[in-house]
């Protein structure tokens, strides 16, 4: 099948391919609940080598630049607890952690979660962070304008692989809540 956007040389509907997804993600795909149906999640093949965002839109196309998402791994913090939240805003934009992540988690304190934690409770690798298939009972707070796009380019849990999800699917995650400035420029 063809890519939606991108260059890639096949997409593949993720429900077809789960062996290539980490647990966390070929569960969340599985057991999919949303409007959107599972078959509409695609996942295309990529090279982890051209990972870095300037060298992957150079080489699976310029249009991905402003169709894909970065999710990050945040931590709000307040009387000695600690709440874990998963971030979705385009990656021409930087998560509003200190603003609108802070007040949306009632946190005195927000920031990036470490690299062990992040990947110690998702059970995803690094750099391929995915909001399909978080933990039960987080947070995902995701950016209006992801939603608004056709198709968003992100993570599949792996550095190797990527989805394309349709926009309006980041609404129907669970613990999803989309909010307008998440992302800033």
């Amino acid at each position: 099948m063809r890519a939606p956007i991108g260059d890639f040389d096949t997409a593949t509907p993720a429900p077809d391919c789960l062996d290539e997804l980490t647990a966390p993600v070929a569960d969340a795909v599985r057991d999919w609940q949303g409007g959107v149906p599972a078959d509409r999640i695609l996942y295309v093949d990529t090279d982890p080598r051209w990972a870095d965002t300037a060298v992957f839109v150079e080489h699976y196309g310029r249009d991905l630049l402003e169709r894909s998402a970065n999710c990050v791994v945040v931590a709000g913090k307040r009387g000695g607890e600690t709440t874990l939240a998963a971030c979705v805003v385009l990656s021409t934009t930087r998560v509003d952690v200190n603003g609108v992540v802070r007040r949306q988690l009632g946190a005195r304190k927000a920031s990036f979660a470490s690299m062990e934690t992040a990947t110690g409770e998702t059970g995803m690798e690094y750099g391929g962070i995915t909001p399909v298939g978080l933990p039960t009972g987080w947070p995902v707070l995701v950016d209006a304008a992801v939603v608004d796009l056709p198709y968003v380019l992100v993570g599949s849990g792996r550095r190797r692989g990527k989805l394309l999800v349709p926009g309006k699917a980041f609404a129907e995650l669970p613990g999803a809540l989309v909010l307008e400035g998440l992302g800033v420029a």
